[in-house]
């Protein structure tokens, strides 16, 4: 993932430069409350990430199977939801961010589920179709990065596949809608709007 303007080093960064202060939170996940690992220059470090927090209360259960990706994993709240409900999926970790793919493993092992780690230009040479897509985009690292980003990996759906992305509304969450089905030509819809944030939800055309 390219960078594109001024902003936190855990966007665009493999290497934070910033030195690694673990800590513990707890969340809850899965339908359980859990301790996980998070560590400085990762995204949202001391908490679930507000925006995060909603795709989870809101999204459609994941398919039992099939190839589950959470993009931009940050220290992998999305992936471990995906991983602890759907125990039998390929469970797919991606982000540019290697302490973060470094917390994810351990967060994976720690609750007994399998998840794989791969940054983004190794996953892309390794996969097929993709059954489900759940992420909190990077916005802040600007539209045409942003751009690129999704259309590369929305483009890689299943015909049957979605993705469900969570999005400000006061950070273009409806703009970006409008670009998915005008410029990528498929369908997004809002599946649902809770605390400032958007659910769309994305599937190929036809």
């Amino acid at each position: 993932m390219p960078y594109c303007g001024v902003v936190s080093e855990h966007y665009f960064t493999a290497e934070p430069a910033s030195a690694e202060q673990r800590r513990e939170i707890t969340v809850r996940l899965g339908d359980r409350t859990v301790r996980v690992e998070t560590a400085s220059g990762v995204f949202s470090a001391d908490r679930l990430d507000p925006g995060t927090a909603v795709l989870l209360a809101h999204a459609a259960p994941p398919p039992p199977t099939g190839l589950l990706v959470d993009l931009g994993c940050g220290w992998g709240a999305l992936a471990l939801e995906l991983a602890l409900r759907s125990p039998a999926a390929d469970v797919l970790a991606v982000d540019v961010n290697e302490r973060a793919l470094g917390l994810v493993r351990r967060n994976a092992a720690r609750l007994g589920v399998r998840v794989r780690t791969l940054r983004p230009e190794e996953a892309l040479q390794g996969i097929g179709a993709i059954d489900l897509i759940w992420s909190n985009p990077p916005i802040r690292i600007g539209k045409t990065d942003l751009h690129a980003l999704l259309s590369t990996w929305l483009g890689r759906l299943a015909p049957t596949g979605r993705a469900e992305l969570v999005v400000a509304k006061n950070l273009g969450a409806d703009s970006l809608q409008r670009w998915i089905t005008q410029e990528l030509g498929m369908a997004c819809r809002r599946a649902a709007s809770s605390r400032g944030f958007r659910i769309l939800e994305v599937r190929p055309a036809g």
